[in-house]
């Protein structure tokens, strides 16, 4: 840890509303700056809201949250494969996903799939959503699955009401986008309408388009050009005494069709793997039904939610040196080989119920949020790899006592799985049943003067996973065993006004974490195919504060300084080839009431690796951007947004990324927004 052993951190007091969320998730207060931050809670957690996501101008949802400490963002510039690292673990260069981030849009799980070279982990876009979540750790996922090492990503789309002001009525925007830098173009249109109190519609239709991008050097970016529509549709209805029953349902879906693209969407194999046809699609549903009386011990929801992810690839004919000279249909029949060729389909139902209860017993107060899961998960069939079904069962609990200046959270998960193969498996079971029980405890102190201390500690385990279905020795080992891990984290905050000038406040949270995995089944050692490391270790320090003064003027900071190792059965160990680079960024500003916001973004990155695991040099990206909006008659509820990215045209490959497929050079941005 770089000898450090000590961190004291700070942060504002004035709370807003508690999240109104299952599970000990702390109270959101408002910073002087542009992002929001956690308050209360042992919990590592960020929300990047509407304004910033707007603001951000980013062509993915990962690019959203990159700003998050220990966020590290795989192919993060494009929707195919884009894939999202946390304190390294989630996405990888070789399968985008390692099933150890837990991704939910709406409540419906997606995006930890292992697909080869193409893993697709979070394939939307970003005008879709009001806010994004990042709960970094385990210590917060037992709500959400097992297995979680890296964090839980949550997106909520946006409602109507959002747009009529919670009145009936129409309302809605539109949004229009262009980027200098691959002469992107984006359009959004939201169209809401209340036709009486308890009731709301939204529709939203989403349009981006995007060509080869450019490097700090001028070289163009291989496969960086895309074409994305999504579509959201949302209804809510609210009703009974006091509205204590809500029905909500959700979809959304985002589709891209490249043709004559690389199958290996990571570029870290030379085109070795020949080029294809490539329709990505998929879709997201939820249902969610809450009842909430005027009662402190019920909040119930149920959430009944399918996920769809469906990617039909065409393989073309001579354009892999592993074709030889078979024919295409040989080619595409080869159960190592076929994998370039297959379609893969992923199909996710889950139900999930869970009620939160407030009550005291005796001294202690409690906020306790207990449910059940149940899981179906269907893969289908290819000739490279098995198809088949994961069904799993899940009971959860989550307790938030409270006594006196003291804050307890104990959480339980229990989770059972059976795993069938779609085909018969030569001379291994086809199938595999699994169960195990996982928890955590958090600790918090309030001084009662703005600072509090926190410590937490968290067990899960991985259950085994479908896609390592096949007759081979090591995937029948995988499926038999489950993935262990722990982690540890301690930090302070402290919140106060006034504190350098009169009116001024001062926001400032981070924590130290360790994290140990074992029994590894999802990781080789390198340059094997088929030996899993023994142990990987994580650990880092994690800061985010927000600074600003009653004359408008904020400055926002967000770092992450850490190291991984991995270690072989050998006993032989190296650097863990997916941790997170040393990162610092820090932004400056200055806000003229609600009319303009100007500010300066100096991201500063070292300890940087390629996918290869080659060191790569430090690099420093300065962004301009500026929202201003117009109080002219004609222009009210108007919002234009200016920045520049990358002012200085570095040149550079971002941490983990293909060492070919370099970081985009300077890009200018502007978007007209108009609420209606």
């Amino acid at each position: 840890m770089r000898g450090t052993t000590a961190l004291v951190c700070l942060s504002l007091a004035v709370p807003v509303s508690a999240q109104d969320d299952p599970g000990f998730l702390g109270t959101l207060v408002l910073t002087g700056g542009k992002r929001d931050l956690t308050f209360g809670t042992a919990l590592p957690r960020t929300v990047v809201g509407e304004e910033e996501i707007q603001d951000r101008q980013a062509s993915t949802v990962a690019q959203v949250i990159d700003s998050v400490p220990g966020v590290t963002l795989v192919n993060g510039t494009t929707p195919q494969g884009s894939g999202i690292n946390i304190r390294g673990f989630g996405a990888n260069t070789t399968y985008g996903s390692d099933q150890k981030i837990a991704i939910q849009i709406d409540g419906a799980s997606l995006g930890s799939e292992e697909l080869y070279r193409i893993g697709t982990q979070l394939f939307t876009d970003p005008l879709l959503y009001k806010n994004v979540e990042v709960i970094r750790g385990t210590i917060g996922s037992f709500a959400y699955g097992s297995g979680i090492v890296g964090g839980v990503v949550k997106l909520e789309t946006k409602n109507a009401s959002d747009f009529t002001g919670g009145v009936p009525g129409f309302g809605g925007s539109q949004t229009f986008e262009y980027s200098s830098n691959g002469d992107g173009w984006v359009s959004s249109t939201n169209l809401a309408w209340m036709p009486v109190e308890g009731a709301e519609f939204l529709l939203n239709y989403s349009w981006r388009e995007q060509g080869d991008l450019k490097a700090g050097d001028g070289t163009t970016i291989g496969n960086s050009s895309f074409e994305t529509p999504s579509f959201l549709a949302k209804g809510k209805f609210t009703f009974g005494q006091d509205d204590a029953y809500s029905l909500t349902f959700s979809h959304s879906q985002t589709e891209a069709d490249d043709k004559d693209v690389p199958y290996d969407q990571f570029q870290t194999t030379a085109g070795n793997f020949g080029r294809v046809d490539r329709l990505t699609d998929t879709k997201q549903t939820s249902l969610e039904y809450r009842f909430n009386p005027a009662n402190d011990l019920i909040d119930l929801r149920a959430n009944l939610s399918y996920a769809d992810q469906k990617i039909d690839t065409d393989y073309i004919d001579g354009s892999s040196p592993f074709q030889g000279g078979m024919s295409v249909a040989a080619f595409c029949a080869d159960p190592f080989f076929g994998v370039i060729c297959a379609d893969n389909r992923y199909e996710t139902t889950k139900l999930t119920i869970s009620n939160r209860a407030l009550f005291d017993s005796g001294r202690v107060a409690h906020d306790m949020l207990a449910g059940v899961e149940g899981i179906r998960k269907d893969r289908l069939n290819a000739a490279s790899a098995p198809g088949g079904t994961d069904r799993r069962f899940a009971v959860f609990m989550v307790d938030e006592m409270t006594i006196g200046q003291f804050t307890v959270t104990p959480a339980l998960r229990y989770e059972n799985s059976r795993i069938e193969s779609a085909v018969p498996l030569a001379g291994v079971p086809d199938s595999y049943d699994s169960d195990a029980l996982m928890g955590g405890l958090a600790v918090a102190y309030d001084f009662g003067n703005g600072l509090s201390v926190f410590g937490s500690g968290a067990y899960t385990e991985g259950l085994p996973l479908i896609d390592d279905l096949s007759a081979s020795g090591t995937s029948q080992r995988r499926l038999a065993m489950t993935e262990k891990s722990h982690t540890f984290e301690v930090g302070a905050e402290y919140s106060g006004t006034g504190v350098f000038a009169p009116g001024d406040s001062l926001t400032m949270r981070g924590n130290l974490y360790q994290t140990k995995l074992w029994d590894i089944t999802s990781y080789t050692v390198a340059g094997s195919t088929g030996t899993d490391l023994d142990g990987v270790t994580s650990e880092g320090i994690e800061l985010e504060a927000s600074y600003g003064l009653a004359n408008g003027f904020y400055a926002d900071l967000a770092g992450h300084l850490g190291e991984g190792t991995e270690y072989a059965p050998s006993g032989a160990s190296a650097t863990w080839r997916n941790s997170p680079a040393d990162r610092v960024q820090l932004t400056l500003g200055k806000k003229w009431n609600d009319h303009l916001d100007l500010s300066w973004e100096v991201v500063h990155t070292t300890d940087k690796r390629d996918a290869l695991g080659a060191g790569l040099p430090d690099s420093t990206v300065h962004n301009l951007r500026a929202t201003w909006r117009p109080k002219h008659d004609w222009l009210t509820e108007t919002e234009v947004r200016f920045g520049i990215e990358n002012l200085l045209d570095e040149d550079y490959v971002s941490h983990l990324s293909s060492p070919s497929r370099k970081a985009p050079g300077r890009t200018f941005k502007v978007s007209l927004t108009k609420a209606f």
